[in-house]
């Protein structure tokens, strides 16, 4: 293993945080250099994590020796940092949902290609045990069904990015992206979509314009049908979110945070290891060091399959019609 990983953030707000204090507390990592547009966002970081702080990536990236950088975006902004990081050979770590548009994230995975760096994509709830032996155990079974749901609030005040439809791509890109992933980890890929939206709660929130209620209709590969609903009414509270599996068997699996559940009671059992795991960012810099990239659970290439989901359920709302799943590289 390499002594030290030395790693350049672009972007220090919101998740960047959670990354950044974990990353601290890791012995072998070096944080060297720290960017954002607000200046005094990227000075506080380096002031407490160590690392030059800098108002312009492209500076940084000219700049600093890296072995990897992180890319704590909003969808938005993701565009060419990612691409120029690959190109000076950084590995990347790149936070959910990877892009807005698919054309933007086709270019990206493909200078990741080129380079031959190594990805991450942010979808933490893989590095769990409950996912690993929630896939095991649905790996050899026949799946009829899902039923999702992700209800919550809206995060950030009137002037925040993530209430804007045009920025965030509404709550189903931007958080429900977590749960439209986990389906995709342990059901598989999604063929088509078709969504049905509505703004009628919301009504009296400043600078909002993402629907308050949305409900996607799922058609997967494999032949599975399933839904996913989503709502940021409940600005008050009472939000959370649940998966329940049809499966073979006549049997339901109902998957909420951190507990499995099969009904009826003693159909079935699902071994859940107690084994420590490591975390997303353990997981990266232990591939960086070891050139072992199957310790990485979602490379670029595949948290761009589920970017493309709900890019094509945005889509089908748009058009009023079913929409296929963009095929990505």
């Amino acid at each position: 293993m390499s002594d030290s990983v030395k790693i350049g953030f672009v972007g220090t707000g919101g998740n960047a945080n959670g990354h950044l204090r974990r990353l601290s507390a890791i012995e072998e990592v070096s944080i060297v250099a720290l960017c954002d547009i607000v200046e005094e966002r990227a000075q506080a970081a380096a002031t407490q994590y160590g690392g030059k702080a800098y108002t312009d990536y492209h500076r940084m990236l000219d700049e600093v020796e890296m072995d990897a950088v992180y890319c704590s975006l909003p969808p938005f902004a993701h565009s060419d940092a990612e691409i120029i990081a690959a190109e000076r050979g950084c590995h990347l770590f790149v936070e959910k949902p990877v892009v807005m548009d698919i054309e933007t994230g086709i270019r990206i995975a493909e200078a990741i290609r080129k380079a031959g760096v190594m990805s991450c994509v942010g979808y933490q709830s893989r590095y769990s045990n409950i996912a690993t032996a929630l896939r095991d155990f649905l790996s050899d079974k026949v799946v009829g069904m899902v039923a999702c749901h992700r209800w919550g609030g809206i995060a950030g005040g009137p002037a925040h990015w993530w209430r804007v439809m045009d920025k965030s791509g509404g709550m189903l890109h931007e958080q429900a992206t977590h749960q439209l992933d986990m389906l995709r980890y342990t059901v598989g890929d999604v063929a088509e979509v078709y969504k049905i939206d509505a703004l009628r709660v919301n009504v009296d929130q400043e600078n909002h314009t993402i629907p308050d209620a949305e409900i996607v209709t799922l058609q997967f590969e494999n032949g599975a049908v399933g839904y996913i609903t989503t709502s940021s009414a409940l600005i008050n509270g009472g939000g959370g979110s649940r998966t329940d599996y049809i499966i073979e068997g006549h049997m339901v699996i109902q998957m909420a945070g951190r507990e499995l559940q099969i009904r009826p009671e003693g159909a079935a059992t699902i071994e859940i290891p107690d084994t420590p795991t490591l975390s997303i960012d353990e997981a990266f810099v232990r591939a960086i060091q070891t050139g072992d990239a199957s310790l990485i659970r979602s490379p670029y290439s595949d948290g761009l399959k589920s970017a493309a989901v709900s890019i094509a359920a945005n889509r089908s709302s748009q058009e009023h019609r079913p929409v296929q799943v963009p095929v990505t590289p």
